[in-house]
């Protein structure tokens, strides 16, 4: 395993994070496909022997179980300040706002939760899950900076946000003395590509890691065209983002099929091995022993210059998809 550091941040990371919202209740949560403590646990293991020592969670994955697996684990089997733990937090909703509970109080209500859900002192990166239109930006600032002051946060990032808005939210940080973001989770990957327009020369220019998730298009760039999984049958939300580009994201699957095939590795190594000349550390979500094991070699696998270029040749843009797609 390799490992870097997390932009300007002190915190060294592994080439990997563990995308930990495969682990939760499935009762709890939204999605079927989720595993229970015991197997959650066995992957945690499992990753912690390859050398990832990044793990991203959050309070709002599978109502909470999934911090308290990955808590529970990580006491467990790791020293505290050998692991990087990463958990997020939503936006107010609209009964809090009704109550005018302001986001300063918002974030520590919050981060209060997930600390307990953890069983840990304090979270190494405390992310925005996305952007809140309905809070003023300094109060969300504000809290996390009273956060990271009182050592329950060593620093912060945020996910699923604009290039205009991460500029603005570390501009305001500059300018009042608040700690600023120094990662980025957005959704970023070798069939979704639309965050090389702004947000990678932004990073690029600020030193702002990339950790971007659905690292394998929700298992898309890992299977031949023609195969399917769990996941893939069953997660309705990665069937939105990606089932109207089928035919064109085809092409770059089963160019990363052929890939794989010449050099005698699987298609996760591939795909992630040209996602890590652009980006920090994906994240990286297991729920079976192979795709940690994958990730961890992809880390090792260097491409040519020819077959990167064989990779990006055919993209054609897509329209942004999810929660991207929600504008406040």
């Amino acid at each position: 395993m390799q490992y870097v550091k997390l932009g300007t941040s002190d915190l060294k990371v592994s080439r990997i994070c563990m995308g930990c919202m495969g682990f939760g209740d499935a009762g709890a949560g939204q999605h079927a496909w989720t595993l229970d403590e015991e197997r959650s646990r066995e992957i945690i293991r499992r990753g912690l022997e390859l050398g990832v020592n990044f793990y991203d969670t959050a309070i709002s994955y599978q109502g909470g179980t999934s911090e308290q697996y990955v808590g529970r684990a990580l006491r467990d089997m790791a020293k505290r300040d050998e692991v990087v733990v990463a958990t997020k937090f939503t936006p107010r909703t609209p009964e809090e706002i009704a109550a005018g509970v302001t986001g300063q109080q918002h974030v520590e209500r919050m981060l209060e939760r997930s600390l307990a859900n953890l069983g840990m002192d304090y979270v190494d990166l405390y992310i925005c899950h996305m952007w809140d239109y309905h809070t003023p930006l300094h109060e969300i600032m504000e809290g996390l900076s009273r956060a990271v002051k009182t050592g329950k946060v060593r620093a912060v990032g945020i996910s699923n946000c604009y290039a205009w808005q991460l500029a603005k939210a570390n501009a305001l940080a500059e300018r009042e003395g608040f700690p600023k973001f120094v990662s980025v989770q957005g959704h970023y990957n070798l069939i979704f590509r639309e965050e090389e327009r702004e947000m990678v020369p932004l990073c690029r220019e600020d030193n702002i890691a990339m950790t971007p998730y659905s690292a394998l298009a929700g298992g898309r760039l890992a299977k031949r065209p023609g195969e399917t999984s769990q996941r893939l049958e069953k997660d309705s939300y990665a069937k939105g983002k990606y089932d109207a580009t089928a035919e064109q994201d085809g092409v770059i699957i089963r160019r990363v099929a052929e890939i794989a095939e010449s050099r005698g590795v699987s298609m996760t190594e591939v795909s992630l091995a040209w996602l890590l000349t652009k980006v920090t550390a994906p994240v990286v979500g297991a729920t079976k022993f192979h795709h940690i094991e994958g990730a961890a070699r992809a880390v090792e696998l260097h491409l040519t210059a020819e077959e990167i270029e064989r990779l990006e040749e055919a993209y054609v843009p897509h329209r942004l998809v999810g929660v991207m797609a929600q504008n406040g």
